[in-house]
């Protein structure tokens, strides 16, 4: 006989592990105090949905499911909506597919709500239905009008509801092509007994959009916030159910902001959108290198230029390192947009193998503009710009580079060498010191007119800079 009694789980907010029982230390990836307890409903997740809202939207169960061979299964190409913004479409794969569902986190005030508004403020000939569970109508109209477009001819549609079923309601009222959920932390459904934001209303509100979007094929966007340690409140349980997964990041006392796609069905991973953040809402940034770039770096000591590559888009960068003699005894390590710990080892590699002594110097790094960046290419001017600020020699500044530090001191080869230097020839730059490696093999050196530099180790690639 069928359980009709409701269940009550235990879920890992980190990783999404379930358990029969709450333990101190989940069983997965192995944090303490991350059990949160879920109620699980004797009705399905989708019982929010209205019969009509259902039938809206085209859901048929009549007959079984049965196998397909593979041959038999149509795989055109997924229709995507044009978002009118290059950078959100890179990201998405594209454009947005028809009845994905898609989750946008981020901080609070880092400008995920003004991304998604000024999107859809610009959307012509669609309809969209923006659900606010935080501000009122008012609040929306004001930040509307300072994004400068609040044109009659678009066909904009606010509500400011909580209640998942009226939400439902007023769906199938209105038809629209896109829905927007700011946010789904704020959202909650009547079948559930517990808060808004506690991960049971995530789940069954996240559920059920996703029923919805799939039957009716009508687009929707979710916006999450994040919590204390950075990652999507109630996030695998959201991730698990969303198709595409954005982060929006950034830091709030700088200009730029970095749309990451964490995970998409539709498209793929490493793609990177780049903002700049304005009084009149954020502006897409088509050549980041040339804004992350000083114009007065000329006898500039500490200054490197590195040719770096986030998912797959190139840029230029500047990395800024100062040295100076450890005022109170003890040596600091200080870093901003780079990994601490990668910095200690290109500093004991500079004192190893290429016999700079810098264990009783303070060395401070820092990677211009407030992005951060993890590309292992960036570790050779990384390196020149310590010994530049240490030595106080100026960097030439034609002069940029890409390789990857080894811990015997050797270059080694980077990915995507071509798409460095031709960014670098792009920008202006006459010479670039690169891995020898990478230009052996098939490597063509024709369509160049920089100047490429080849360097096997670390002590080579000082000779070049300095002499």
């Amino acid at each position: 006989m069928a359980n009709n009694k409701d269940k009550t789980v235990y879920v890992c907010d980190y990783c999404g592990q379930e358990s029969l029982r709450w333990v101190g230390k989940c069983p997965s990836c192995g944090r303490w105090n991350t059990m949160k307890e879920m109620t699980i409903k004797a009705e399905s997740p989708s019982s929010a949905i209205s019969q009509s809202a259902l039938k809206a939207a085209g859901s048929s169960h009549q007959g079984k499911v049965r196998p397909m061979r593979m041959h038999e299964i149509q795989a055109d190409a997924e229709p995507r909506m044009d978002m009118g913004d290059q950078e959100l479409n890179r990201v998405l794969g594209g454009g947005l597919v028809q009845g994905s569902l898609v989750l946008l986190g981020g901080e609070p005030g880092i400008g995920k709500s003004t991304l998604i508004l000024q999107t859809v403020l610009r959307l012509k000939g669609k309809r969209i239905l923006y659900v606010s569970g935080e501000e009122s109508a008012r609040q929306i109209k004001i930040r509307a009008q300072r994004l400068g477009d609040c044109s009659t001819d678009n066909e904009l549609l606010i509500l400011c509801e909580t209640c998942l079923e009226e939400i439902f309601d007023r769906i199938e009222e209105t038809h629209p092509d896109l829905v927007v959920i700011d946010s789904i932390q704020t959202i909650q459904t009547q079948t559930v007994e517990s808060s808004p934001g506690s991960l049971t209303q995530i789940r069954e509100c996240a559920a059920s959009l996703l029923k919805y979007a799939k039957n009716g094929g009508v687009s929707t966007i979710l916006i999450g916030h994040i919590n204390k340690e950075g990652t999507l409140a109630g996030p695998k349980v959201l991730e698990h159910i969303v198709d595409t997964v954005l982060q929006f990041e950034g830091d709030q006392h700088y200009l730029y902001r970095i749309l990451r796609s964490i995970k998409n069905r539709f498209g793929s991973t490493s793609e990177l959108g780049i903002y700049e953040m304005r009084p009149g809402g954020l502006r897409q940034v088509a050549n980041p290198s040339e804004l992350l770039l000083s114009d007065n770096r000329e006898g500039l000591s500490g200054i490197a230029i590195a040719g770096a590559i986030e998912g797959v888009r190139p840029f230029i960068i500047e990395t800024q390192a100062l040295v100076s003699t450890a005022a109170y005894g003890t040596a600091q390590r200080s870093t901003t947009g780079f990994d601490s710990r990668r910095l200690n080892m290109l500093l004991a590699v500079l004192e190893k193998r290429v016999g700079f002594k810098l264990a009783a110097k303070d060395v401070f790094l820092n990677i211009a503009g407030g992005l951060r960046v993890t590309d292992p290419a960036i570790d050779l001017s990384v390196i020149a710009a310590v010994l530049s600020s240490n030595g106080d020699m100026p960097i030439d500044i034609d002069t940029c580079m890409a390789g990857e530090v080894g811990l015997s001191g050797e270059i080694r080869p980077v990915s995507r060498i071509e798409q460095r230097i031709a960014e670098a020839q792009k920008l202006g730059f006459r010479r670039i010191l690169v891995p020898a490696a990478n230009l052996s093999g098939n490597f063509s050196k024709a369509g160049y007119s920089i100047e490429l530099v080849p360097v096997r180790r670390v002590v080579e690639a000082v000779r070049e800079l300095f002499g």
